[in-house]
């Protein structure tokens, strides 16, 4: 088990990008902010831009959509605190990405690699799982493999987090 991760789980604009910063500043350590999103309309650039605005100018940025676990790999250090924001945008690349294994080859990249990576990872996450089951096949697919996604990253975490209203809600913390 590792005790470099946290999860940090919340809905849309819940404040958990902001506390996953506070936590990422509190470490002590280098930070390096590593996007999974990708700016395709105005609506997503805005997000961008606002997420951009808020945190600290002299964290370095990855930007990584698809090959999670490699960035991850290539980046942790024992020194460093790597931002993660978010598993779900990482997620909604995997599933409509053009080659179909794609989001079983990178979930299982990912938890394989978390057990060996040396710096300690934050990872920001919508949960979604608390509204009804979606009507679409896709949408179904995408609230399956978010839980399962976090649940494994939970097991494997020393801290987990669920953010509403700006509150955090300590779900798991292990000293």
């Amino acid at each position: 088990m590792s005790l470099n991760h946290t999860l940090i789980l919340g809905g849309a604009r819940s404040g958990k990008s902001r506390f996953a910063e506070q936590l990422a500043l509190n470490s002590n350590k280098a930070v390096i902010y590593l996007a999974t999103g990708q700016a395709h309309d105005s609506e997503m650039q805005a997000r961008i831009a606002h997420h951009q605005q808020q945190r600290p100018t002299d964290w370095p940025l990855v930007e990584e959509p698809i090959t999670l676990a490699d960035a991850l790999q290539t980046y942790s250090t024992k020194d460093n605190c790597i931002l993660v924001d978010c598993l779900t945008l990482w997620l909604s690349n995997c599933l409509c990405h053009a080659r179909a294994d794609c989001w079983n080859e990178q979930k299982a990249a990912l938890l394989a690699a978390l057990e060996h990576l040396p710096g300690q990872v934050i990872f920001v996450s919508n949960e979604v799982g608390h509204g009804i089951v979606p009507l679409g096949e896709l949408s179904r697919e995408f609230v399956d493999e978010s839980g399962w996604l976090h649940q494994a990253i939970a097991a494997n975490a020393e801290r987990v987090e669920f953010i509403m209203a700006g509150l955090a809600l300590t779900l798991k913390e292990q000293s």
